[in-house]
């Protein structure tokens, strides 16, 4: 058994190697690992096996890469406290703490969520996305924080996986960026891979896909930084992060697109998903599961002063469940 993946190489990655440009584009499999697929006859371009990791890729090869599923990697339960906001017999409402990654990849096998689904919920998941991502509709960051959806039957799992699709859910996170952010704003900017890095994303008008988000300044902190509510009009991969970037106001703590000094010490970036609203699968009903800034984003905020209107947010968000 195998996982097929199909990769068209455009003309902001041509002549670039192919073990890079497969890297790039496939997050979850190594470097090492690719060039083992390469090597053991796994990789095709444009039909013709490949075999060579320092072959040059053209523009509009078409690079079909065959990954053999690991059979020696098991996915454990594993008896991880989880903060359960809402639970009923479609869906669950996580709220995930910051430095615990989603699902099981490369190099995270275990401590991840669906570690700690798997042991909470057993087989009482949806298995839409296969053993290694039970009840998984969406995630977030592993350093970024907040509220996740998961789902326990087929049906509420598409149902969901729907309203994702076209964009109707209601999500909003707060951030912490640097610079002033005087107005609010809409930055509609494209999103893709980085045209030479491709670890990373970028505003990409030739080969990105639409993103939309909205960013609402909440409170300005000593001419230096912003809390901000951004909500989503789209999903796209580093969305947030990304859009903040391209306005001159990457997120403090990011170590992937900020390359700000701050006076901040942060462990990653400060960004929280604090409110997802969608229609119920079941009851066709609208129900809104909101949460906290975590501790520490809190006190760093709360270092920093204005605390009347930071406080009227936490006593917002504290309100967990709204029907």
């Amino acid at each position: 058994m195998e996982e097929e993946y199909i990769i068209e190489v455009d003309c902001s990655n041509c002549k670039e190697r192919i073990d890079k440009l497969i890297a790039g584009e496939l997050e979850d499999v190594s470097r090492s690992r690719i060039q083992k697929l390469l090597c053991e006859g796994y990789v095709y371009v444009n039909n013709i096996q490949c075999t060579n990791s320092h072959e040059k890729v053209k523009c509009g090869d078409i690079i079909r890469v065959c990954v053999p599923v690991a059979k020696d990697v098991d996915i454990l339960p594993e008896n991880i406290d989880l903060d359960i906001v809402y639970e009923d017999d479609d869906i669950i409402i996580i709220n995930k703490p910051q430095g615990m990654v989603v699902h099981p990849s490369a190099g995270h096998y275990s401590g991840t969520l669906v570690n700690a689904l798997m042991y909470h919920f057993g087989d009482n998941l949806s298995g839409i996305n296969g053993e290694l991502r039970p009840g998984i509709v969406h995630r977030i960051d592993m350093d970024t924080s907040g509220i996740l959806v998961i789902c326990k039957n087929d049906k509420a799992h598409n149902y969901l996986s729907g309203l994702f699709g076209v964009h109707d859910i209601n999500r909003i996170y707060y951030c912490l960026c640097n610079g002033i952010l005087k107005e609010e704003c809409v930055v509609d900017a494209p999103i893709g891979r980085h045209k030479t890095d491709r670890k990373k994303m970028s505003v990409n008008r030739e080969n990105g896909k639409r993103a939309v988000t909205h960013f609402k300044p909440l409170i300005i902190y000593d001419n230096k930084y912003t809390l901000v509510e951004c909500r989503l009009e789209t999903g796209r991969t580093h969305q947030i992060r990304v859009h903040m970037a391209s306005i001159n106001h990457p997120l403090v703590g990011d170590k992937i697109y900020g390359n700000v000094k701050s006076g901040i010490k942060a462990d990653g970036q400060l960004l929280h998903a604090a409110v997802l609203g969608f229609v119920h699968p079941a009851t066709n009903e609208y129900i809104e599961f909101r949460s906290a800034l975590p501790e520490y984003f809190y006190n760093i905020c709360s270092k920093l002063g204005n605390n009347d209107k930071l406080n009227e947010l936490m006593e917002y968000l504290n309100h967990r469940v709204c029907k």
